[in-house]
């Protein structure tokens, strides 16, 4: 099995890290999650609907749309917020969203887990000198966020490789039963940190916001 990879970047202050990764991280499993299934024999079930939210950033002009799930949530901030106080001030990090499904094996092996997509999202936080520059910031980042879910959506609506639907039987293998409201296909999230901020990065923030003020 190919696995699809899909890379996003975004530059950022310190104060956005968590909305601007929150915001495509939802993105992505709202569109890779299920309502709960329902079996009621082996081979039929029908599949529980799938609530929304509208979310609200505080420091990006930008609301986003998740699955209503508060335990989801909880799981996806979590993973976030440690990204986030292991990055530097000036730094940079990936953190990665991989999706995979088991494949049994035969005792005493342990199951082998087959990645089929993964999404990872490089991070670049910036320094800005004063609020003006924070508030061309916040406009600039909601944009380049637009820009990149409906990148996301263009991706994920293309006819590539998803696993079949599991019988009962084999449901752990593709999804996530963990949640009580929801069921995304099986994932794990993962980070890297890189020391230092590249100025070519810092650079381009700073002409793209002194270029704002000039207008």
């Amino acid at each position: 099995m190919n696995c699809r990879s899909e890379v996003l970047e975004v530059t950022v202050e310190a104060r956005q890290v968590e909305e601007a990764i929150l915001a495509l991280l939802h993105t992505i499993l709202l569109h890779r999650s299920t309502g709960k299934f329902h079996y009621k024999k082996e081979g039929t079930y029908s599949i529980g609907t799938v609530g929304t939210q509208d979310i609200d950033c505080d420091f990006i002009d930008f609301t986003f749309v998740r699955v209503s799930s508060e335990e989801l949530d909880r799981v996806i901030r979590k993973a976030v917020s440690e990204f986030k106080d292991a990055l530097s001030s000036d730094g940079m990090g990936q953190i990665s969203l991989e999706f995979y499904q088991k494949k049994k094996s035969r005792w005493p092996f342990s199951d082998e887990c087959i990645p089929w997509e993964v999404w990872s999202i490089k991070v670049n936080v910036v320094n800005l000198a004063n609020e003006q520059e924070r508030q061309i910031c916040r406009e600039k980042v909601g944009e380049k966020l637009g820009e990149k879910v409906i990148n996301v959506v263009e991706v994920i609506n293309r006819h590539e490789y998803l696993p079949k639907m599991p019988t009962q039987s084999e449901v752990d293998n593709v999804f996530d039963t963990s949640f009580k409201d929801v069921q995304p296909y099986l994932y794990k999230i993962t980070y890297q940190i890189t020391d230092s901020l590249g100025t070519s990065v810092s650079t381009t923030m700073r002409r793209l916001i002194k270029d704002t003020l000039a207008l």
